[in-house]
């Protein structure tokens, strides 16, 4: 199982049929083993090695909750110990040697006066929905999980919560505009991500303004139409490469790339990694630079911060 992630999740249908398959070895490869929680983990082991840890109530009671809660450090010992034999880990730089230096920054770009007064109205609104739900979260987390969706949004771009603030400048599409055309008449190339296609739609609609070629791909695209995209970038047709944060995290070697820009913060910095990975990879020979986006004040340098914790 190439990209093995995709059976991560032990109660979706792609995990069950993986486990079905009658194989007398099974291989699971991914550069993003685990996401959220070690049950993810164990998904991946009950598809590999299935008798190692064969019930997931049992795994969970003996080594998710105590190591997840850091309430039995010795349990995460164990677990290694248990998985070390059917666990092959290789990191980018024990493999690839010679790979030119990956350059990180964060970039706090301030809301103009009318998107701050935007963004700041529907917080304080959102904010009261949120502590009223707090007392059962379990239950509204549905809700929470919307509300916070909402003010990632409104972060990038007010239009995209409501359709009558779409003229309101965006400080990230306006840095975009100001940065790209610069690069790529210096002779560089940009990928751009967002985790949010009605974002992207934003940025091709302010580069075609600006008369900026560009190649894009989303999760929602065929494997023809995808093929064309990438062919186009990589060929040396386009010059910029927009594309979904999810749909361009995996399978894809775009080492023609030397700029990353990460227009909004994920939960999970793996996720970010994996996709400015494509640009960061063996046959890549000039450094990469990525710069994530951050609008100061708002609900992405939370993100942020959670992220580092």
């Amino acid at each position: 199982f190439d990209e093995a992630q995709f059976i991560k999740n032990h109660h979706g249908k792609t995990h069950q049929v993986a486990r079905r398959i009658n194989a007398r070895c099974k291989v699971a490869m991914t550069g993003t083993p685990m996401e959220n929680g070690l049950m993810e983990l164990w998904a991946l082991l009950s598809v590999s090695a299935p008798g190692l840890f064969p019930s997931p109530k049992a795994f969970t009671d003996y080594f998710r909750k105590p190591i997840e809660s850091g309430a039995e450090p010795d349990r995460l010992a164990l677990l290694r110990r248990r998985m070390k034999p059917v666990m092959l880990r290789r990191t980018k730089d024990q493999v690839v040697k010679d790979l030119p230096p990956k350059q990180e920054q964060v970039l706090a770009l301030d809301l103009n006066p009318k998107h701050e007064k935007i963004y700041q109205t529907q917080l304080n609104r959102e904010r009261q929905k949120v502590l009223g739900l707090l007392g059962d979260w379990e239950r509204n987390r549905f809700e929470i999980f919307r509300s916070l969706t909402m003010l990632r949004q409104l972060s990038l771009h007010a239009g995209l919560v409501e359709e009558n603030d779409a003229g309101v400048a965006s400080a990230k599409i306006d840095h975009l505009a100001e940065q790209l055309p610069e690069l790529i008449a210096e002779g560089h190339s940009a990928l751009v991500f967002s985790q949010f296609t009605g974002f992207l739609a934003l940025v091709r609609a302010k580069l075609d303004e600006a008369g900026i070629a560009f190649a894009y791909l989303d999760g929602s695209m065929t494997a023809t139409a995808r093929s064309v995209q990438i062919a186009e970038f990589t060929r040396g047709g386009v010059q910029v490469f927009l594309i979904s944060l999810k749909a361009g995290g995996f399978g894809l070697n775009l080492t023609e790339a030397d700029y990353c820009f990460v227009c909004d913060p994920w939960w999970n910095p793996a996720v970010e990694n994996q996709a400015t990975d494509r640009a960061h990879r063996l046959g890549q020979d000039k450094p990469v630079f990525v710069y994530k986006l951050i609008c100061a004040s708002t609900v992405e340098e939370k993100i942020q911060a959670l992220q580092a914790r």
